[in-house]
């Protein structure tokens, strides 16, 4: 490592985001469908969320927790994409030191709680399939009080480590991030100090909150199946997996997305780098758009509820 007296020890105030280093020329391209799925991310999740607010019939826990999904997605929506559309049209690529830290954290914490809030909903699938009769009893509106503290208590106080490891190293005369957006490796690796803890916190603590709320699914998802292969009543079985159906498709979304942008990150040296840039921008983007849609084109009550909302416009 090159001695300090290498550096510039005045300190960082601001980073500046290079997007797409190599292809800067795709920015205007992908202003206008980004802008569009950002529209239809904020819209989707403002009309359902409304909708189980006026909605009486709405007013139970498995919607509530749609509510929260809805909510978390919009927050990464307005963390991450209004940047990004800001340096494609203005090219206001500056961000401040604690704001690019804010972004990070926030990133960080609230994919864990979606992946969190979706093994909580999987465990409420388990719940009403596998003991329906204990539903009322354990799914009430006191669990999911408890059930969203813990989303975010648990993931805020993991996640938060991240950005505050990385804030705490010694920038450089280095300040430009081959990124659009704060991720703690495009950052970290601008640091002079060694980050091998940095980066080992955020893979063991990512990967044991990620990797514990999928084990949950799949275990909920197997005792669901297994239940649900003993109804021999006509037509009950299909019923059954169709109140899993949207559930299912939506963590089908978020995983996909991610396993795409984890293998991308690990094939790095075999692709373009900007190739994982846009893919984490998408992953802040498809998800949020699809999920509301999929609830409400999917759910009878939903879809009933966003028809009387209209009427009422």
């Amino acid at each position: 490592m090159a001695s300090p007296s290498n550096y510039s020890t005045a300190p960082v105030s601001e980073f500046l985001l290079i997007c797409f280093p190599n292809y800067q020329s795709w920015q205007h391209w992908l202003s206008l469908p980004l802008s569009l799925l950002f529209l239809l991310a904020m819209g989707a999740n403002a009309t359902l969320l409304l909708t189980i607010q006026l909605e009486a019939s709405l007013h139970e826990p498995m919607y509530y927790l749609l509510s929260l999904l809805s909510l978390l997605d919009i927050v990464l929506c307005l963390t991450v994409i209004p940047k990004v559309l800001a340096i494609f049209w203005f090219d206001l690529r500056s961000i401040s030191f604690s704001a690019c830290f804010l972004q990070m954290f926030i990133m960080n914490s609230f994919l864990t709680m979606e992946s969190c809030t979706f093994m909580v909903m999987a465990y409420d699938r388990y719940v009403a399939i596998c003991h329906p009769l204990r539903y009322p009893s354990i799914i009430t509106d006191h669990f999911v009080v408890r059930a969203t503290i813990f989303v975010v208590a648990r993931n805020g106080l993991f996640s938060l480590p991240v950005p505050v490891l990385s804030s705490r190293l010694t920038y450089c005369a280095e300040n430009t991030i081959k990124n659009c957006i704060c991720t703690n490796l495009s950052v970290s690796k601008l640091s002079c100090d060694d980050i091998t803890f940095n980066r080992l916190y955020q893979f063991v603590a990512g990967w044991t909150l990620l990797g514990s709320d999928l084990i949950l699914i799949v275990l909920s998802y197997s005792f669901i199946l297994k239940t649900v292969l003993r109804i021999k009543a006509e037509g009950a079985a299909a019923k059954a997996l169709s109140t899993c159906g949207s559930h299912f498709i939506l963590i089908l979304f978020f995983s996909t997305v991610l396993l795409v942008l984890v293998i991308s990150n690990l094939a790095r040296k075999r692709i373009p780098p900007d190739v994982p840039i846009l893919l984490n921008i998408l992953h802040h983007l498809i998800p949020p758009a699809l999920n509301p849609i999929v609830y409400g084109v999917r759910t009878k009550e939903i879809k009933q509820g966003i028809h009387k909302l209209l009427r009422r416009l």
